[in-house]
């Protein structure tokens, strides 16, 4: 596996994955993919992975901004999706923590996340790349007529913004 900068021409591949995550029901709120113009603005221009097997798209991670406002510069928010046919093979454990060193290297010091408490597998990824349960984010949004709640997790960087 490889880990290298996400290309526009990655993002067919990008977006297959995304989608393949949105269908399972506990990825996120979205209900389709976002198209390259929705997907572009959304994520920062920096720290943007992905992971390549056999020159195969497998994985892709990058980095939100939450806020506008200058205080919460250092602080952005996480997207991590694993192909359905990749998953359970370290692919999203790899991704995260090039994510994480990327960020350091850009000035961020905290990464956020928050993960529906269904997706035992990203919690525990997160987990085990520093970030920390920050509390639960109860009935955050409807999904299907439901409300769903969300783990909210963050990882404070030891060497950036200390």
């Amino acid at each position: 596996m490889i880990i290298r900068k996400l290309l526009k021409t990655d993002f067919e591949s990008v977006k297959s994955i995304y989608q393949q995550g949105i269908d399972t029901g506990h990825a996120t709120f979205q209900e389709r993919a976002k198209d390259w113009d929705e997907w572009d603005k959304y994520t920062m221009n920096v720290c943007r992975l992905v992971a390549v097997v056999n020159d195969d798209v497998v994985g892709w991670a990058a980095i939100s901004t939450v806020s506008s406002r200058c205080v919460y510069v250092g602080r952005a928010e996480v997207s991590i999706y694993v192909a359905a046919a990749s998953r359970d093979s370290g692919i999203g454990y790899a991704l995260l923590n090039a994510l994480a060193r990327c960020s350091e290297r850009e000035g961020i010091w905290t990464l956020e996340s928050s993960i529906f408490p269904e997706n035992h597998a990203s919690i525990s990824i997160h987990k085990k790349n520093g970030f920390k349960v920050v509390g639960v984010r109860e009935k955050l949004g409807k999904m299907n007529n439901e409300w769903r709640d969300l783990i909210f997790m963050e990882r404070r960087s030891s060497s950036v913004g200390v």
